[in-house]
């Protein structure tokens, strides 16, 4: 009679392998770029890596003080210092195999910077309602509806409804 297999031991990493890659490949390729002597990647922040599942691949997002008008140019810095990034990945990045890299700007942060500057534009933003300190104040409440004046300004309450008028 043979031996009962052996179970595999549990990962005792709390998160997914790719998500410890991506964090990996991130600080290697952030720590790289520091290292490259090339003014045009000199504001370059590396945002988030995106590995696929079978390692084969990995997309580096990345953002700039420049904005848009610097993209071109940093992504031919970046094209221009792929194989000496991927090379550095190879050395310091413990696995069977290391990822084609490519680059892309992060539209995520973009998006959000846009986001932000539409909210803080004033003309989107509806008009404030007078704060309670305003009320008493003449005219404080002109163009506010209420359902107790009627078009002249006067007060009627609303009527009640008893019990038994139902």
């Amino acid at each position: 009679m043979s031996k009962p297999r052996r179970s595999a031991p549990s990962s005792t990493h709390r998160y997914p392998r790719t998500a410890r890659l991506n964090e990996t490949l991130r600080e290697v390729i952030a720590e790289e770029l520091t290292r490259i002597d090339d003014e045009r990647l000199d504001l370059v922040t590396i945002t988030a890596i995106d590995v696929d599942p079978e390692m084969n691949r990995a997309i580096v997002y990345f953002d700039s003080l420049l904005g848009e008008d610097g993209d071109a140019g940093i992504l031919q810095a970046l094209a221009d210092h792929r194989v000496r990034i991927q090379g550095s990945v190879g050395r310091q990045v413990r696995a069977k195999k290391t990822p084609i890299l490519s680059f892309r700007p992060d539209d995520v942060i973009r998006s959000a910077e846009h986001i932000q500057q539409i909210l803080a534009a004033s003309d989107t933003l509806p008009p404030r309602p007078p704060s309670p300190d305003d009320v008493d104040e003449p005219g404080a409440l002109d163009g506010v509806d209420d359902p107790d004046l009627d078009d002249r300004g006067l007060d009627h309450p609303a009527p009640r409804i008893h019990r038994h008028d139902v």
